[in-house]
């Protein structure tokens, strides 16, 4: 997520009410204590829970949908994936959790195990966790780390961004209607609630934000030994190569950078486009955005709107009007900005200093692939990197070559669909990864137990120590 619209929604709102920050307090002591009795480390608590979250998002459905529309998502398809994706990552986890809990037997050394030792590895929740969320994600990415840490046996507090009234109002009225507050409650409210919070010695931090927001969070995390997850951002590159399906590629990166308003950490922040097929590329651009959205995208109920005037206002500041192809208007009161192709674009141009995070499309071109992965490379490193290429070995060296959260070949943004693979940024993008099994194991602590028969000694171990019980150690490195 781009660090300055982040950054503006955490630090903008003004000071709350003492009593939020200690509605706050005592909500997490409740779910210390709560944590401490063990209650929460049973399947039947886990499934419990998951069920609660699936009957308040079909019970709510409309009303949910309705709310994420009244913020930004006005595209349909957008406010009822938010839902259903919801829902359905919930289900999956709820299938696979028996599973996920059953503690795995390891190998061991060949003499251990001749002797009856056992290997085991638990995973136990790390304790109560705070999951800061965005705005870009109304449920999907508030929801979904929910998920997470219900599923591992975690106890969690949401603090939830104040971008988005409508569905903070609902979250607020509807998750006391169907959680115990010691399980999953949520607090909203600006900088001073968001620093009280951070002092408290949460057991698990899961962040989804900006790169400046993450410091904040791991500097607060710090003082605590708190382990974190952070779900940071970049400015993902999509590469076009000369033997790429152009009309497909432009087609994919155009509906990649403008879904959602292009406010997704994984959209497209940019096409880097072989010098040889740049021109017909920028054609099938500006074909598939009107293809997309038709000529009039502001009148059109397939385009989301920008979260707010001062992002719109921001978004507009990055474009230059002389290298503008398609669209370029915005309105800043209607949250709208157009779905906009920019070329051509240089890397020293304004718009490329740091993640866009909005419906804009810059298009650089380049001429040696060693030459441009070097240049990205440079760069901080991206949450997401795409391909597109019908040549396997310019393929598979972007692949090898650049380190990014996750991608696509031929493809953009639905990856981050996908339950059974993990989603996470690397570097400056972030720390940990989450989805389906991934994301219980990284809200999980792997605690490693050596079983021994109570009749049974490693007599080597102990004085006096001889010559043999000192060759009896190489017995450890034998499996």
């Amino acid at each position: 997520m781009s660090t300055k619209v982040e950054m503006e929604i955490f630090q903008a709102a003004m000071a709350q009410p003492a009593s939020e920050q200690t509605r706050a307090q005592d909500l997490f002591n409740k779910q210390k204590a709560y944590f401490a009795s063990d209650a929460t480390k049973t399947h039947e608590w886990r499934v419990d829970q998951l069920n609660r979250l699936i009957r308040m998002l079909k019970e709510n459905y409309e009303r949910f949908t309705d709310a994420s529309r009244g913020d930004f998502k006005t595209a349909s398809q957008e406010n009822v994936f938010e839902v259903s994706a919801t829902i359905a990552t919930s289900e999956f986890a709820k299938s696979q959790l028996k599973e996920w809990m059953r503690p795995v037997e390891t190998p061991l050394p060949k003499f251990l195990a001749a002797s009856g030792h056992k290997g085991v590895v638990y995973r136990e929740p790390y304790g109560v966790t705070l999951i800061i969320c965005p705005f870009n994600g109304p449920l999907l990415l508030s929801l979904r780390p929910a998920v997470a840490a219900l599923s591992a046996g975690n106890p969690c507090m949401l603090k939830l961004s104040e971008a988005l009234p409508a569905t903070d109002e609902l979250l607020l009225e509807l998750i006391p209607e169907y959680f115990e507050p010691e399980a999953l409650n949520a607090v909203v409210g600006g900088k001073e609630v968001v620093t009280k919070v951070l002092t408290f010695p949460f057991d698990f931090i899961f962040l989804t934000g900006s790169v400046g927001v993450g410091k904040v969070v791991m500097r607060a995390a710090a003082e605590h030994i708190t382990p974190v997850l952070l779900e940071l951002g970049g400015q993902n590159p999509a590469i076009v190569d000369e033997t790429a399906n152009i009309p497909d590629a432009a087609k994919k990166i155009v509906w990649g950078a403008m879904a959602w308003g292009g406010q997704w950490c994984t959209s497209p922040g940019y096409a880097v486009v072989h010098e040889s097929v740049a021109e017909a590329f920028v054609a099938e651009c500006k074909k598939a955005v009107v293809e997309l959205y038709g000529s009039d995208p502001k009148n059109n109920p397939d385009y989301s709107r920008v979260i707010s005037p001062a992002a719109v206002n921001r978004l507009a500041s990055l474009i230059d009007p002389s290298k503008v192809v398609f669209g370029g208007r915005s309105d800043a009161k209607a949250r709208y900005l157009d779905p906009t192709i920019i070329y051509p674009v240089s890397w020293s141009d304004r718009i490329m200093d740091d993640e866009i995070f909005g419906p804009l499309l810059p298009i650089l071109t380049y001429s040696d692939l060693g030459k441009l992965l070097a240049k990205i490379k440079s760069m901080p490193r991206p949450l997401a990197g795409y391909v597109f290429s019908r040549d396997q070995k310019a393929i598979d060296r972007v692949l090898y070559s650049l380190s990014f959260g996750g991608g696509a070949v031929n493809q953009t943004n639905v990856f981050l669909f996908i339950e059974s693979m993990p989603y996470g940024g690397v570097g400056t993008a972030g720390i940990g990864n989450y989805y389906g099994k991934y994301g219980f194991d990284s809200l999980t602590h792997a605690k490693s137990v050596l079983i021994s028969h109570p009749d049974v000694a490693i007599d080597h171990l102990f004085p006096p120590y001889t010559k043999e019980k000192a060759e009896a150690l190489n017995q450890w490195f034998d499996y």
